[in-house]
Order: C-alpha cells, then sequence, then structure tokens
C-alpha cells in the first residue's frame, strides 16, 4: 500500500471518530492527540474541517485546536516561538512535527544544507541529523533524496506534500496559470519553427530537383554533341571517301607512256 492511499485510511478513520462526538470536548482532544501522534499520519486539514471540533472554541481545551492547525501548516520552529501558548508535546508527536518541518523545508528547495536543517529540525550534530533524514524520513517514505557528507547537504529527489496552508492555492493557480501562458507561447514558437523547417524541406527538395534536372539537361547536350561530332567525323572516314594518292599517280602513268 502507497503512502497516499495509507493517509487517506488514516484521514478517514479520524474523521469519522471525530464526526461521531458530540458535547465531549476531552474526547475531541484525545483525537487531535491521537491524529498528531500517528506514526503515518502527515495530512490534517480533512480533519480540521469536522463542525464538532468547534465545540473546542472558546473552552480551555481550545488550545488543541491550534495545535492541529499547527500540524497541518505549522513547523518545529514556529512551535516553540508559540509554545506557551499550546500543550506541550509527546515525544511521538515532536517527531512528527519535525518530519513535517523537513517536508516544508523539501517543498521549498531542493538542496538543503546541513547547518539550515541542523537548526530548523534543532538537531545537535551530523550524525544525528543523518539518522533523522534516513531513518525517520527517507526509510518512512516521505522523503527521497542523497546525503552529501563531503559537501554537507541534502539533494530532495522527492518529498510528500503538505496540506495547502491558507492562501496557498490561490498562488498555486497563480503559478499553474502563469506555466499555462508560458507553454501555449512555447508551443506557437515551436510550430513555428516546424513551419519554418517544412518550407525550408520543400524548398531544399525543389532545389535538388532543379539541379537534377539541370544535369540531366547538361547530359543529354553533351550527348547529342558528342553524338553529332561522331556523324561528322565518319563521313570522311567511309570507305572509298579516302583519296588514294599513289592510285591516282599510277592511272596518270598508264594515260601517259614516256616515248
Amino acid at each position: 500500500m502507497d503512502i497516499e492511499q495509507m493517509q487517506a485510511e488514516h484521514i478517514q478513520h479520524f474523521v469519522k471518530q471525530a464526526s461521531t462526538i458530540n458535547g465531549s470536548t476531552s474526547s475531541l482532544v484525545n483525537v487531535i492527540v491521537q491524529a498528531t501522534s500517528h506514526p503515518s499520519l502527515f495530512a490534517f486539514t480533512e480533519i480540521l474541517s469536522v463542525p464538532n471540533l468547534l465545540e473546542l472554541q472558546g473552552t480551555e481545551d481550545s488550545k488543541y485546536l491550534d495545535l492541529l492547525q499547527m500540524f497541518a501548516h505549522g513547523t518545529w520552529s514556529q512551535y516553540n516561538s508559540n509554545a506557551s501558548k499550546l500543550p506541550q508535546l509527546m515525544p511521538e508527536q515532536v517527531l512528527k512535527l519535525k518530519q513535517l518541518t523537513m517536508l516544508t523545508l523539501a517543498e521549498a528547495n531542493k538542496v538543503l544544507p546541513y547547518d539550515v536543517l541542523m537548526h530548523e529540525l534543532d538537531v545537535v550534530n551530523v550524525r544525528e541529523l543523518e539518522d533523522f533524514l534516513i531513518n525517520e524520513c527517507m526509510y518512512v517514505g516521505i522523503v527521497r533524496g542523497k546525503l552529501d557528507q563531503q559537501r554537507r547537504f541534502f539533494e530532495v529527489h522527492f518529498a510528500a506534500g503538505r496540506d495547502l496552508r491558507p492562501g496557498q492555492l490561490g498562488n498555486m493557480i497563480h503559478t499553474l496559470s502563469d506555466w499555462l501562458g508560458t507553454s501555449d507561447g512555447l508551443l506557437i514558437t515551436i510550430q513555428e519553427k516546424i513551419k519554418w523547417a517544412d518550407s525550408m524541406s520543400e524548398l531544399d527538395k525543389k532545389h535538388k530537383k532543379e539541379n537534377v534536372e539541370m544535369l540531366e539537361e547538361a547530359k543529354n547536350a553533351l550527348s547529342l554533341k558528342a553524338d553529332i561530332d561522331f556523324r561528322g567525323h565518319g563521313r570522311f572516314a567511309e570507305p572509298g571517301g579516302i583519296m588514294d594518292f599513289g592510285e591516282d599517280r599510277r592511272s596518270k602513268r598508264r594515260r601517259h607512256p614516256m616515248g
């Protein structure tokens, strides 16, 4: 089962669970804690959209709704900046939020320096960072990439997507629209190049045909000239057409004998 299918099943499980709870904020808090601790769940927007969770607003447990929001869109450093307003995290939640932070970083940059990762993930040394990347990200399947120990960076080849942040969908639509416009322009340019290549090909064919015709005409003219020359020389080469001066002299001697 791939990661997307597992995500869908886990999401539906928690959505169904939260949807059946009415009037019990503690049960809703328990659903949020379970969801944010689940080792294979990395998307939370659909759980956030469950109407029953609105029961937490205005209560002392509303901070758990804020925590779920943090897991949907936030990072480890953002949690630390607001830790006094949010519930304390269990170790499973700390790991999950760091994994989500890695996805956010991988979304923005395909080459991540070790120093940046160590700062954002609150990791103290390279060995701990590489263990986290290998065991908690690549092995889990949320990230694929290459560790470059010599140049101290992680090259991202794939990263699972996080929940869309507010306003991010509009930005994506704008980006896609720009890309579509660029693609249309590129397609027109390619079509024009193809037309130009076709026209040049036709001109080349026409030019080759003209050259072949000119060559044939030249061959025919040379052949005709050679034939004429041959026939002209042939008249004087026929038997009897050459004057025999010896025979002529003998005839003269017979007609005029010496006295």
